[in-house]
């Protein structure tokens, strides 16, 4: 069975971009992980970083990473972001979440986004080896290519507000 790449809306306004290029074994066993991403807000701008060295390299990705396990969502938001920039989040707020299915569905990752407008800090690149650096975008100027999570988190919210209009 092979499948396209199509995006399902979930009513409970999450995203679902399954992206297939191969025929899945019904007998091979998969398991979904859970990433949190990191929305870091300042003036109408969000913090990306270029990733390299793992899935999703040279894309342009917020910081975040996996949940481990008993750690709260905005725990491993505020631990990934000291860890990868230096930054110390100060306020966050829970955000929407989407799932992608991913090389070739080889991976497949709920990403918990959390939003975060306050932080303490000066932006440094911690983990040199998995980013080339951090930049500010408007949110009407992000660069290109996304990464498929946070493609997915800006096609769900382009419509969201679309659709308030």
């Amino acid at each position: 069975m092979k499948l396209k790449s199509f995006v399902i809306f979930l009513i409970c306004g999450g995203v679902m971009n399954l992206s297939f290029a191969s025929e899945l074994s019904p007998s091979e066993t998969f398991r979904p992980r859970v990433g949190v991403g990191v929305l870091v807000e300042q003036e109408g701008k969000v913090l990306l970083g270029l990733r390299k060295g793992s899935h999703g390299a040279f894309t342009w990705a917020a910081p975040g990473g996996h949940l481990e396990f008993a750690e709260g969502v905005e725990e491993c938001a505020k631990r990934e972001l000291l860890e990868e920039t230096g930054l110390r989040a100060v306020s966050c707020t829970l955000g929407p979440w989407v799932e992608n299915v991913m090389e070739n569905g080889k991976k497949h990752y709920i990403t918990l986004f959390v939003i975060v407008n306050q932080f303490e800090g000066e932006i440094q690149l911690l983990e040199p080896n998995k980013c080339e650096g951090w930049q500010w975008f408007s949110w009407n100027e992000l660069p290109q290519p996304l990464f498929s999570s946070l493609a997915s988190f800006v096609d769900l919210h382009i419509r969201e507000n679309s659709n308030k209009n």
